[in-house]
């Protein structure tokens, strides 16, 4: 069975298309117009395995928020897709991954509920580098619409590039376990006791 998507989404602030395909090698073509997004998105592929195409064009003139943000539903919901009833799948992943002096911790369950708790998260209004604040945006965006709960902490970083990239790179790794299917499950069966996970 093929546990592909390709969506598009336009809005009046960003038009945004995904192509995604769960059981690929992490090769990517990423063209948002934010250089650290697609640097970002690029992290996320190589190390989830999934192969993804992401091309976004929009109200960059104002700020990334509304790219970010949109990619992130695009995604989240390119994943629901392709994950299909999501029979035969690990269901859970996480890690503790290290990047330098950084240590970012992620825990994931694609059980269907909609979840995100993401820390630490700084006050956007003390002018901090905007990308604290994004980040964690296009995490929320996309664990809402592909229906996961997802926990995801970060400590020690020392840089915003270090933070941000533990941060996409640790939750690449738990998504690589959680999309994986289960050879003890069996290719039909649902990883819950209530049957469904729709």
């Amino acid at each position: 069975m093929s546990r592909t998507a390709s969506l598009e989404r336009a809005t009046a602030e960003t038009t945004v298309s995904v192509r995604l395909d769960l059981d690929g090698t992490g090769s990517h073509s990423i063209a948002t117009g934010v250089g650290f997004f697609d640097h970002l998105l690029s992290q996320l592929s190589r190390h989830s395995l999934i192969d993804l195409d992401v091309a976004a064009s929009g109200d960059l003139v104002v700020d990334e928020h509304h790219t970010v943000e949109d990619c992130g539903i695009v995604i989240g919901r390119a994943l629901d897709a392709a994950l299909g009833d999501r029979a035969g799948i690990r269901r859970y992943g996480d890690i503790r991954l290290p990047m330098d002096e950084t240590l970012a911790g992620c825990a994931l369950d694609l059980g269907g509920r909609a979840f995100a708790r993401i820390t630490p998260r700084p006050d956007p209004m003390t002018g901090v580098n905007p990308w604290l604040e994004l980040l964690p945006h296009f995490l929320e965006s996309l664990a809402r619409e592909a229906r996961m709960t997802l926990h995801l902490d970060v400590a020690g970083a020392e840089s915003v590039h270090h933070h941000a990239e533990a941060a996409m790179k640790a939750f690449a790794r738990a998504l690589r376990v959680a999309v994986e299917p289960d050879p003890r499950l069996g290719g039909d069966a649902i990883p819950s006791t209530k049957g469904t996970l729709r």
